[in-house]
């Protein structure tokens, strides 16, 4: 019996009935070029050899899972973190940016083009293109430029020309439509270097597996800490990147339970959140890929909302679709106001500041903590948020100044 990982996506880069690749002919024969290249070097020595090195080297990987004293004496529970928020850049997403950038070095390409949300994908990418003398271009919502400045700056740091998106809500999904108009202008000499486990296939795939090696890490420390599996392994859920790479090794265990965490925003209403699998019923079409999605009677993307930027997109990961379907992972919500009293509880209490999409996970474990004291939960933190203080603070206040 194949495994898991060769039987999803299949051939044409679907995950169940979610994924394949819906683009113009044209753009199709581009991103084939893409395909045949990534199953090419995927499997090369050298290419695995580098890759391992940079993230060694460069990266600082193996990032740690670290034991949560103080939460786990408050809770009643024992929660783990997967501390992401230590890789280089301050998040999961340098993991598949490396990896894409050693590819569209490989192709020959001269610039590499994303959109952001949070910031995060776009300074991991400015990163890599740093590291690699790769032009670098990234689009993002005015309204996030305004929220993420710190990560503006660093990405203008780095180099990377930094493209304000000023129609629609001016925000992930927007950003996602400016970096693609962008990549069809000239995608001979550039590559779209997406930033979750969405789009076309092979993207899906390749962020995916770039991302495996967040599961990979997690399990092997884990047991050595513990002797055992976690009973829950938790992330948040926008996209999916960071969700997708530590549940990867975990699919296949019955006594270990997965839980998705999706941005509940401030109700279940239409543009109040952008929670898509566990609010959303429909499943159609969007940025040339099929997946659960949140939108209207002709299939247009509904507006969506949450306090955290990198969260708030329309669509969802075709193979988190598709894990819905077969319940092998949990979706639920954490609203904003139980992120921001998980990001200043970590703070406060353990001297982590956990980035706001990294908050909405924390909040589940420590709903989870509570409500199962005997049992253990290995969260991955995705981010830090150093990106996210100024606004909490402006926004929320301190935490002596508001209930927690």
């Amino acid at each position: 019996m194949k495994s898991y990982f060769k039987q999803f996506p299949d051939k044409e880069g679907f995950f169940g009935k979610y994924g394949g690749s819906f683009l113009p002919p044209d753009l199709q024969v581009e991103v084939d070029k893409i395909t045949d290249a990534y199953f090419t070097i995927s499997k090369s020595h050298n290419f695995i050899s580098e890759l391992r090195s940079i993230r060694k080297h460069f990266q600082g990987r193996p990032t740690p899972v670290y034991y949560c004293n103080k939460l786990s004496e408050m809770t009643g529970g024992r929660i783990y973190l997967k501390r992401e928020d230590l890789n280089h850049s301050g998040a999961h997403k340098l993991n598949h940016c490396m990896g894409e950038a050693l590819l569209a070095r490989y192709m020959g390409k001269k610039k590499l083009i994303a959109e952001t949300g949070a910031g995060q994908h776009g300074v991991a990418l400015a990163t890599a293109a740093a590291y690699f003398g790769l032009e670098c271009e990234i689009h993002m919502g005015e309204v996030d430029i305004e929220k993420e400045h710190p990560n503006v700056v660093r990405m203008q740091i780095l180099g990377a020309t930094v493209v304000p998106v000023t129609h629609g809500l001016k925000t992930l999904k927007e950003a996602v439509d400016s970096a693609f108009e962008a990549y069809l202008a000239d995608p001979v000499t550039t590559i779209y270097c997406i930033g979750s486990v969405v789009g076309p296939h092979p993207f899906p795939m390749m962020v995916r597996d770039f991302q495996r090696v967040v599961g990979i890490e997690a399990r092997a420390q884990y047991t050595e800490m513990t002797g055992e599996l976690p009973d829950n392994v938790v992330a948040c859920v926008g996209g999916g990147s960071n969700a997708a790479g530590i549940f990867s090794a975990f699919l296949d265990e019955e006594d270990c339970t997965l839980w998705g965490v999706e941005p509940g925003g401030v109700s279940e209403k239409v543009g109040d959140h952008a929670a898509t699998m566990s609010y959303g019923v429909s499943d159609g079409l969007i940025h040339g890929f099929k997946c659960y999605n949140l939108q209207d009677d002709k299939g247009e993307p509904l507006p969506v909302y949450s306090v955290a930027s990198g969260l708030d997109y329309p669509g969802v990961g075709p193979e988190h679709s598709m894990l819905k379907d077969t319940q092998k992972v949990n979706y639920v919500v954490a609203t904003d106001a139980e992120a921001i009293d998980a990001f200043y509880t970590l703070s406060r209490k353990e001297g982590i500041i956990p980035a706001l999409e990294s908050a909405h996970a924390v909040a589940c474990a420590l709903q989870l903590a509570k409500e199962n004291p005997r049992q253990s939960i290995l969260v991955n933190l995705s981010g830090r948020g150093d990106k996210d203080i100024d606004f909490v603070v402006n926004k929320y206040g301190l935490p002596e100044n508001r209930k927690m």
